[in-house]
């Protein structure tokens, strides 16, 4: 056998013990007639010892052996001498009587360690040597675990896993799709599924009452740091439940996650806020919770007639930065140039400090008397010490927006952020339309299988934009975990939607035909919810990317650098798939 123990097994019971070990030279040390070898594998790193005094070949072997050897070595379990109390294994050493390369490495690019020396090209280049270090290799366990937790959390509440297919019928509402030409069917194509959305409602039509499925999906999308082209949904779908339900149920299967594999305990349902008080008090459908500064509205103190600026403006919001009235006026000037970033988009800031003795100083002192400044004050319930920021515009969706940015980057540099700290909340009441400018039309803001609110379905007809759906986002530290909404199961209101949504009846046929009709045979009321596993994983992490939560991620170009994929195909391969190209310049 190779091995009879793993490099992160052997403890002090072991002392005198025969063992054979197999893995990777970490590093190597030689002192005096001593030679030390850290031995690597998945499950830790134990010392080698080589003794030139009393085996001088096998000593020079040793020396010879470089970074990144796959070797495996026999040898006796010993107390070692100068303990090493930051790993499993450092009470213990092996002193080796034989040794044998597998296979020699060259110098690997950057160096395996926790604090590597690699960049994120030349790490994702090498992702196989990549994922040899301990960092990466720890989130990979960590997604494992969690894999594991949530089909035995949802089996015991009787979800049944099912798969459903790779390869579909393409369904432009939404993102771009992946698409697949079919050989067997010239000019025509699959999809890969941006969710398993209309799949799982079939499965509750069959009767499959809890559904779950741990999937990969696929969106053609621009990339951050929470996308990638492909990511894991945990997908899931109830039958005969309303909103609460369902929201009862994931909270549990949350709290039970943090608790297991995080050692946190929530008391208390989480928070829950409609879309229109977490926009107008966070301008954000998914706020960071973990701290406040939220937003006050100060139009009614500001507009005076005073600054034009204030007064012809559509929204005037401010936060208030505790302790922050010691910003230098460079500090100031970078918070200024942070909002008019073109990303935000804000034309400018206006501040005010509070002073130790109550009076106010502002950029805007030779519009304001002290009286409104101590009004403003008032409203922000600001304390000495204390920096209010004012942002102003046009438009109040996106002045809020900016406040946003503004908002975050303050408890960013605050310190408030703390990732070891989590604050839940469902966002709820979302609209149910937006409109497009691009399209000229209302858009599903979920998708189209989304129900209404009960209580504005009379709205369909007269006020389409002020209806609300039936949807649920949960939110962590600011990041959209997961989502979902109850469904239109009547044929009737499904097609009144597809209306709205600008389809004639024989596009919605053509691209919706088969749910259609399978509503015609007694689909149950459902409703369900997908949590993104890469996300939770990077949180629970404590990431700010989820790339390294992915064995095998794409970079922000969308490219597999390490398999130098999307490649060109072949002309015999375009051939066979009668496909001819004709790339725009």
């Amino acid at each position: 056998m190779y091995r009879t123990h793993t490099c992160g097994e052997l403890r002090m019971e072991h002392v005198g013990k025969e063992v054979t070990l197999a893995g990777w030279v970490q590093r190597s040390r030689k002192m005096g007639a001593m030679t030390f070898i850290d031995l690597r594998d998945r499950y830790g790193i134990t010392q080698l010892v080589f003794n030139e005094d009393t085996d001088a070949e096998l000593c020079a072997q040793a020396n010879k052996l470089g970074r990144e050897f796959v070797i495996q070595v026999v040898g006796t379990v010993n107390e070692r001498y100068s303990k090493n109390k930051n790993i499993p294994t450092g009470d213990i050493e092996i002193i080796v009587s034989q040794l044998k390369v597998l296979n020699a490495s060259e110098i690997p690019p950057f160096t395996i360690e926790d604090n590597t020396d690699g960049g994120d090209d030349i790490r994702m280049k090498y992702r196989y040597l990549d994922l040899r270090r301990n960092a990466v290799r720890k989130n990979l366990e960590l997604r494992h675990k969690m894999c594991i937790e949530v089909r035995n959390y949802l089996s015991n509440l009787g979800f049944l896993e099912v798969e459903t297919p790779m390869l579909i019928g393409s369904t432009p509402e939404g993102a771009r799709d992946f698409v697949v030409p079919s050989r067997m069917n010239p000019g025509q194509f699959y999809a890969l599924p941006q969710s398993p959305q209309t799949l799982k409602q079939l499965l509750m039509v069959s009767g499959f009452d809890r559904y779950f499925q741990i999937v990969k999906c696929f969106r053609d999308e621009d990339l951050r740091a929470d996308r990638q082209p492909e990511f894991t949904q945990i997908d899931c779908e109830m039958s005969f439940v309303t909103q609460e339900d369902i929201i009862q149920t994931f909270e549990g299967m949350a709290k039970h996650l943090f608790k297991v594999l995080r050692g946190v305990e929530f008391d208390g349902p989480f928070l829950r806020l409609p879309w229109a008080e977490a926009m107008r008090r966070f301008g954000s459908d998914k706020p960071d919770m973990r701290f406040g500064m939220e937003f006050v509205e100060l139009d009614d103190i500001l507009k005076t007639g005073a600054f034009p600026v204030f007064d012809n403006a559509a929204y005037i919001g401010g936060i208030c930065a505790p302790g922050c009235a010691v910003y230098t006026r460079k500090q100031l000037d970078q918070l200024t140039d942070f909002v008019k970033r073109p990303q935000i988009g804000a034309k400018g800031l206006v501040y005010a400090r509070v002073q130790d003795d109550g009076t106010v100083k502002s950029s805007v002192d030779k519009f304001y008397g002290q009286e409104v400044l101590q009004q403003l004050k008032e409203k922000m319930e600001a304390k000495p010490g204390d920096l209010i920021l004012i942002l102003s515009g046009d438009d109040a969706m996106k002045t809020r927006k900016q406040l946003c940015e503004l908002r975050l980057e303050m408890g960013e540099r605050l310190g408030l952020r703390d990732k070891n700290k989590f604050a839940l909340l469902w966002v709820t009441e979302f609209p149910m339309f937006e409109w497009s400018e691009e399209e000229g039309r209302l858009m599903a803001m979920h998708h189209p299988f989304t129900h209404p609110m009960d209580e504005d379905i009379a709205l369909l007809d007269s006020d389409p934009a002020a209806v609300r759906a039936d949807a649920y986002d949960m939110v962590c530290n600011g990041v959209e975990v997961g989502g979902g909404s109850i469904r239109i199961h009547d044929p009737e209101l499904q097609e009144k939607m597809f209306e709205i949504l600008g389809f004639t009846p024989e596009k919605a046929q053509e691209q919706f035909g088969f749910l259609m009709n399978a509503f015609k045979y007694g689909a149950p009321p459902h409703g369900g919810l997908a949590y993104g596993l890469d996300r939770w994983v990077s949180l629970f992490a404590g990431l700010d990317s989820i790339r390294d939560c992915i064995a095998f991620p794409k970079n922000n170009s969308g490219r597999d650098v390490m398999l130098d994929a999307p490649a060109a195909l072949d002309q015999s391969q375009l051939d066979e798939l009668s496909l001819k190209l004709d790339l725009k310049a």
